[in-house]
Formats: structure tokens, C-alpha cells, sequence
């Protein structure tokens, strides 16, 4: 306990620290189970295709954009004939959902 006793005093002067580390652990699993997946891209250019999915996807959640609802929109947009001078309009911190009808 004495080798602790710094960490204690810390946590008792400030109620914003949490006492336990479960909920770092439980953002990192998402990463740590990408990053094993990831072993069995098939390839060098599977890999890095893997690579920029993730990090769109960790992207979307940074943004609070629903990563299934932006994918969806994004493919359609681009299908559609979206222009190349506004790709970065797509990027999910500048996106915004079309209307439905």
C-alpha cells in the first residue's frame, strides 16, 4: 500500500479519477482485436486495405458519426458521380447525412 500511497492521495483529492483502469481496457479492445484480425489480411495490399477501413471506421466513432450509416451514404455518393474536387467533403468530420425522402 505505501508504494501506492501517492496514487492514493491523488485519487482521493480528485473524484475524476477513476479507481480502476476498465474502462481504457475496454476502449483498447476494439484496437487490439483489429490488430490481430488484421494478421490474416492475405497480403501487403489486403493489409493496408484493412489498415484504412479501421481507420476510417475509428474515425466515424471519433466524429460520432454511425460508421454503417456513413459507409452506406459514402458508396452510394461516390457511385452516383461525386465530384473528385469535393472528396474531402466525405471525410467523416465534414459529413453530413443526406435526407432521406
Amino acid at each position: 500500500m505505501l508504494n501506492h500511497w501517492d496514487g492514493l492521495e491523488r485519487f482521493l483529492e480528485d473524484g475524476r479519477i477513476e479507481l480502476d483502469t476498465n474502462s481504457v481496457e475496454r476502449a483498447m479492445r476494439p484496437v487490439a482485436l483489429s490488430r490481430k484480425n488484421s494478421l490474416f489480411a492475405g497480403s501487403d495490399e489486403g493489409g493496408e486495405n484493412w489498415a484504412c477501413l479501421a481507420s476510417l471506421i475509428e474515425t466515424c466513432k471519433l466524429n460520432g458519426v454511425n460508421p454503417q450509416i456513413y459507409f452506406t451514404d459514402l458508396l452510394t455518393r461516390l457511385v452516383n458521380g461525386w465530384p473528385q474536387k469535393r472528396i474531402d467533403e466525405l471525410m467523416p468530420w465534414h459529413w453530413v447525412s443526406q435526407p432521406t425522402s
